[in-house]
């Protein structure tokens, strides 16, 4: 056998690793020949690749880090492997059990919540790491679900004593006005997305409960004006929305024993014409500046159904095309 076909074949030496790996029915191995483009023998615990070099280098490391993954004790689901390959795809030297074994929670539902991109872990990191946290990214990427999950983990650890959650009650193609109820009821459809992501870390009954002893506050940005925010985890989603007075007031709330995740995606942005984003500049502002990181997600990162990504995938691309003809250049 000389060094070619060696490159080609993988050895586990583990029939039931093997049969893990491969997934029921081979749908592991299947799902990977897809996913990567070249095919996919196996003899007991021999894997055997056929395709371009780059193909298989990349995916004899795939199955040598999910290999290992298995080995840790960790669940393989089909998902997963979706998610490998778009991480080694994306930086081949990354090591899937520094990114799919750092469990941030258990929720609720007995479920480990764990990063699935590179730019999740760096983002997990950064929130370990830095007082103040950007997250922007499109939809999908996890970016207010993980800060969600970090804050019921910092208040479980008790290094913070509550956790509030804040977004901007912004018109998106309604008028507040016309809605029926008082001000808390109108702006509770906003806030929706916010009480979801809590009440899948700590199941409905804890997370009222939370709200009612004030452990847990929810509330529209408009809210914190005039006051100041001590040992708390506080998130301020959808900050593509807010004005640059607001993200200003927002980030000067911020007291002793606290941190801050700001999220937003500047694509989907609702502010009236003419007004700039407070998110936008507040990372212009703030580049550089000591306690705070700036996380970017893109598509790559996209981790609901596999149709999202295609779908930011497109608009992306229709966004380019746009900007192309406004520059001058040829569609």
């Amino acid at each position: 056998m000389n060094e070619s076909d060696s490159s080609h074949l993988l050895d586990l030496s583990d029939p039931e690793l093997t049969a893990r790996l491969l997934g029921r029915q081979n749908r592991h191995l299947k799902q990977a020949e897809r996913l990567l483009g070249l095919k996919i023998g196996s003899k007991g615990t021999s894997l055997h690749f056929r395709g371009e070099p780059h193909q298989v280098a990349l995916a004899r490391r795939l199955f040598e880090e999910l290999a290992d993954l298995l080995r840790e004790g960790y669940p393989l689901y089909p998902p997963d492997i979706d998610y490998a390959v778009r991480i080694l795809s994306a930086d081949s030297r990354a090591r899937l059990r520094d990114i799919f074994l750092d469990t941030i929670y258990v929720s609720a539902r007995k479920k480990v919540i764990t990063p699935k991109s590179l730019a999740q872990k760096n983002y997990i990191d950064a929130i370990r790491e830095h007082d103040v946290v950007f997250g922007v990214g499109p939809a999908g990427t996890g970016k207010t679900y993980l800060a969600m999950a970090m804050a019921v983990a910092s208040l479980t650890r008790k290094e913070v004593s509550r956790i509030i959650l804040v977004r901007p009650a912004v018109e998106a193609g309604e008028k507040l006005g016309f809605l029926p109820g008082d001000i808390a009821e109108k702006v509770n459809p906003y806030l929706r997305p916010l009480y979801d992501a809590l009440y899948d870390m700590v199941d409905l009954s804890r997370g009222q409960e939370m709200i009612e002893q004030g452990t847990v506050e929810v509330a529209p940005l408009a809210f914190m004006r005039g006051r100041t925010l001590n040992d708390a985890f506080v998130i301020l989603d959808e900050a593509q929305n807010t004005t640059t007075e607001q993200m200003k007031m927002f980030l000067t709330r911020l007291g002793f024993g606290s941190r801050a995740v700001v999220t937003g995606d500047v694509t989907q942005i609702d502010l009236p014409a003419g007004r700039a984003s407070g998110l936008l500049e507040a990372m212009d502002v703030l580049r550089g500046v000591s306690g705070i990181a700036m996380v970017r997600f893109s598509d790559r990162d996209v981790v609901r159904h596999p149709i999202v990504q295609s779908i930011v995938q497109a608009y992306e691309k229709r966004s380019r095309r746009t900007r192309g003809r406004e520059q001058g250049e040829q569609p």
